[in-house]
């Protein structure tokens, strides 16, 4: 993987934008050299867009019959589906490049192989992942995935940690600090997860059925405190490199393999907002099982996998944290205890997290798939109650939930 000096060239011009398909093969032929062989040496190749683009253009070059392919990236100076009005800094896409190639240091398996990033271009060359599928659609399809909580503990624990004060020296650490400073994406974040959803902001989208649950909410004035608190942490401790937004729709899995992709929200802040991402993630997909189509039998049993998932997860993370940290050559670090008070702290503020997520996910302007597969707006809404109480619940007492059997005896009584 190459990446060139990100000071090395001032912003480009829209110029830089793919002119049409040849131009897009040409970049990827140039790009993915002896990496993979068989895509660079193929007489015929094509382009096909994929991915949602509402941000960035995403596209597949492959061969006609797909037995080799690459995924190329292109950011624009802009929010894409809505143009100049809203600009966005390009930094975002080095570092993407930069956070994808830290975390394959961490967990080369859990994400795709960044083959290049041209800062002239702002754009990626990367493994195509087409042979797994995103996490969203297996949620809904409740596929069994007996490795994901293993594999995402994992990827948290080691990401985490590598990034934090514990493994870096402190010079070293300040400087990344400095190199991973991702304002326009921050902004989103607090806006979308802090502000929007309780308020009456404009960019929430609420399903009637649910209206007067929000409003409800809106007055919730000792609530508003907790996020206030949860906000100021998000802005001011810079813990660790985090994804920025660990999202079913940032993984994708097979039965045997996961695959997390898109950190161009990546910063240094609290550990415990990964973790709290992830842990709602689960939590938001147990939330739609309780009112999507099928066998009562089977839908328990699916919302009994998603909660097991989340302790699974929370103690693979900790066990390799816990391992990570008697390894820490600061002294100060090293003292007995340091590590579980860590643990402790994230554990909070995951759970803060957590709770902002399933509430912006519901009344929010950014909704998940999970739960507006419900079509009917009364069921769907017995389903986003659930979530919003659940969500409310963890914030309020997240300083008092210091085991996960008590929290998943939390949501488990929520998802009842």
């Amino acid at each position: 993987m190459t990446v060139q000096d990100p000071h090395a060239s001032q912003a480009p011009s829209i110029e830089y934008q793919f002119r049409d398909d040849a131009d897009v093969i040409a970049f990827a032929r140039q790009h993915v050299g002896d990496q993979l062989p068989a895509f660079t040496v193929a007489s015929e190749l094509q382009v096909e867009e994929i991915g949602d683009g509402n941000i960035n253009y995403v596209y597949r070059v492959c061969t006609p019959d797909r037995s080799a392919s690459v995924i190329v990236k292109q950011g624009l100076p802009w929010v894409r589906i809505i143009g100049e009005s809203w600009p966005l800094s390009l930094v975002r896409v080095r570092i993407e490049a930069e956070t994808l190639q830290f975390e394959a240091d961490c967990a080369p398996e859990l994400v795709p192989v960044l083959y290049h990033f041209d800062e002239s271009r702002s754009a990626i060359v990367m493994e195509d992942i087409g042979d797994h599928r995103n996490l969203r659609h297996a949620f809904l399809e409740r596929a069994s995935l007996p490795r994901l909580g293993e594999q995402m503990g994992h990827f948290l624990a080691t990401s985490l940690y590598r990034s934090s004060d514990l493994a870096l020296d402190a010079h070293v650490k300040k400087s990344r600090v400095a190199r991973f400073t991702n304002p326009d994406q921050c902004k989103i974040t607090e806006d979308l997860f802090f502000l929007d959803p309780f308020c009456d902001h404009e960019r929430n989208s609420i399903n009637p059925a649910l209206r007067a649950d929000a409003e409800a909410l809106w007055q919730d004035a000792a609530l508003k405190v907790e996020v206030a608190e949860l906000k100021q942490r998000f802005l001011s401790a810079p813990e660790a490199l985090l994804h920025g937004d660990l999202h079913a729709g940032s993984i994708f899995v097979r039965e045997d393999s996961t695959k997390v992709i898109d950190p161009e929200f990546g910063f240094f802040g609290p550990a415990g907002f990964d973790i709290g991402s992830w842990l709602a993630a689960l939590w938001l997909a147990a939330c739609a099982h309780t009112e999507l189509e099928g066998e009562q039998g089977d839908k328990r049993d699916y919302v009994a996998q998603l909660r097991a998932q989340a302790v699974t997860s929370w103690e693979r993370f900790a066990r390799e944290y816990r391992e990570q940290a008697a390894l820490t050559p600061d002294a100060s670090f090293a003292a007995p205890g340091v590590a579980e008070r860590l643990l402790a702290r994230m554990l909070r503020d995951a759970l803060g997290y957590a709770g902002c997520e399933l509430i912006r996910r519901t009344i929010g302007l950014a909704h998940v798939l999970e739960l507006e597969s419900i079509s009917d707006e009364t069921t769907r809404a017995r389903a986003e109650r659930r979530a919003l109480a659940l969500g409310r619940e963890l914030i309020m007492a997240r300083d008092s939930l210091s085991d996960i059997d008590a929290i998943d005896a939390l949501v488990a009584r929520h998802l009842a």
